[in-house]
């Protein structure tokens, strides 16, 4: 990529002198021409100038793009790794540990945790594919959405603590019933509650709301961790983007979350919006009307 900018600017630096030399040329053989020369080379200066600058811009996007692909991919292999590393030692040790059944249990039900892990990962992805490639067809059905959020949160009720606190505090209005997608508005939730999670710090609640205002659905997810700075609130729902540097971010991810998120929103002519939340973190509010 760098090469191909230095031939672009190159080229662009030769095209420029060129343009100069032959209006040089024509001005100095046809003087009284001179009104023309300036016009037209004026014309075909603003016309060059404006591809150009489309073609830089386009050459840097693809650019951020590739950098975007390689950092999604080491965090894939990072996160498909974790996870098999784990249940992986939790199964020698069932395997070559006499344990009694409280231990096994316990072992076991870590590891279908991290199975659930890799589960959703792998979803995230084919989904993100899918919507990429407009294979997807997004069907849509009447369901229970109450019942689909508080199995999110029952599932994601992980503790952080030593002392066993829950870290997500759900507020579901009971008996919400909604027409759409539920294998995709199942990513939604699940993406936004684990986000909400991630960027959090151990033993500080996570606040999930689902009620209904004014004929509309609302759901919130509030966390208290590092927030979203302004400029980067447009950006978040970009595929492979990141909140942070690639150099000091600490937090895991694939950048695929948020983008499925307002993909599968715009589907159900639903609208997300960021917010700061008080004292620190995030408010993401998704309204279904």
């Amino acid at each position: 990529m760098k090469r191909s900018l230095v031939i672009f600017y190159a080229v662009v630096i030769y095209a420029i002198a060129e343009l100069f030399w032959w209006g040089y040329q024509l001005v100095t053989l046809q003087p009284n021409h001179i009104g023309m020369v300036l016009s037209e080379g004026t014309m075909f200066f603003l016309v060059f100038a404006f591809g150009a600058y489309s073609l830089h811009n386009a050459l840097n996007r693809e650019k951020t793009l590739q950098e975007q692909k390689k950092n999604f991919l080491l965090s894939v292999t990072h996160e498909l790794k974790s996870p098999l590393a784990s249940i992986k030692i939790l199964l020698q040790t069932i395997q070559k540990r006499t344990l009694t059944r409280e231990q096994a249990l316990d072992f076991i039900g870590k590891s279908l945790l991290d199975i659930e892990r890799l589960d959703d990962m792998v979803e995230n992805m084919l989904l993100a594919s899918k919507i990429d490639n407009r294979s997807y067809t997004f069907p849509k059905a009447k369901f229970n959405l109450s019942v689909l959020v508080d199995g999110i949160v029952n599932r994601l009720q992980i503790s952080k603590c030593d002392c066993n606190q829950q870290i997500i505090d759900a507020e579901i209005e009971p008996k919400i019933e909604i027409t759409g997608d539920k294998f995709a508005l199942t990513s939604v939730v699940t993406n936004l509650v684990e986000n909400a999670i991630k960027y959090s710090n151990p033993c500080e609640a996570v606040v999930v709301k689902l009620f209904s205002k004014d004929d509309k659905i609302h759901l919130q997810v509030a966390d208290h961790g590092i927030g979203i700075a302004d400029a980067e609130k447009t950006r978040i729902f970009d595929r492979f983007y990141r909140v942070g540097s690639e150099e000091t971010r600490n937090t895991k991810g694939t950048g695929l979350g948020l983008f499925i998120v307002k993909e599968v929103l715009d589907k159900h002519q639903a609208t997300i919006r960021v917010k700061d939340n008080r004292p620190a973190g995030s408010v993401f509010e998704v309204v279904f009307g």
